[in-house]
């Protein structure tokens, strides 16, 4: 059985600099997940991306577990695995002989990986590509970004909303064509469609572009991909609808 912990984290910003937000979603072993969220007035994309990240490793710092954290930053997995190195020897000053921009992140975030001992690992999955806990964080970042506080999940796996898979090619859903948009009824063999619920208002969406739309932001919206009428009768009860 596997008793890794895993985290998928994301940061949004409404303009560079601007209001931001951040997110993460943490899946611990026992079968449990919580969504973490905030925001920053100003700030920048790269600190919301790193504020995720702090805020998740803060808050299994006290679990003795193997950590696996994802994020679509380059810059965030770059600066902790490796730049940071160069930064330290060199007092905090870039190669250009600059300081270093968001050091009060960069320390706090590698304090918390140190403390770790070895058992963190990062991980990059392609933001806006369908994996579906990257986009849980999207949409629980960019909420925060608008100042909208989104319900957090704290609760069983099995209630989430979304599939808990590791990011794989497997994984993600294919751009829709241009004009497609929502429908009626997707057959299964098209690949999946995706269902939203906001406000009580189920809607059925061909790709993620026209679910994301419409959940995005608002407080308390539900989404799943799901691959049959099965399958969303089964999420639907699950969302007690």
């Amino acid at each position: 059985m596997d008793k890794t912990i895993f985290i998928y984290c994301d940061g949004a910003c409404s303009g560079n600099p601007g209001p931001g937000g951040w997110a993460a979603v943490i899946i611990f072993p026992e079968g449990r997940v919580l969504e973490l969220g905030g925001g920053e007035r100003p700030s920048t994309n790269n600190r919301m991306e790193m504020l995720g990240a702090i805020a998740a490793l803060s808050a299994v710092q006290d679990r003795p577990e193997p950590v696996k954290l994802y994020t679509d930053s380059g810059l965030l997995i770059n600066g902790i695995t490796g730049w940071i190195h160069g930064w330290t020897r060199k007092d905090w000053v870039t190669a250009g002989g600059k300081p270093v921009v968001n050091r009060d992140l960069w320390e706090r975030l590698d304090s918390l990986a140190r403390a770790r001992k070895g058992r963190l690992a990062w991980g990059h999955v392609k933001g806006h590509a369908g994996h579906e806990i990257n986009e849980r964080c999207d949409v629980i970042a960019v909420a925060f970004s608008k100042g909208v506080k989104p319900a957090l999940y704290e609760g069983p796996a099995v209630g989430c909303g979304y599939s808990l898979l590791e990011p794989g090619a497997g994984h993600l859903h294919k751009p829709a064509p241009r004009g497609k948009a929502s429908f009626s009824r997707p057959k299964p063999k098209a690949g999946g469609y995706y269902i939203s619920l906001v406000e009580g208002r189920l809607e059925r969406h061909a790709a993620w572009p026209q679910c994301q739309g419409r959940v995005s932001g608002v407080s308390g919206a539900r989404f799943k991909k799901v691959a049959s009428a099965e399958e969303e009768r089964e999420v639907l009860k699950l969302w007690g609808v």
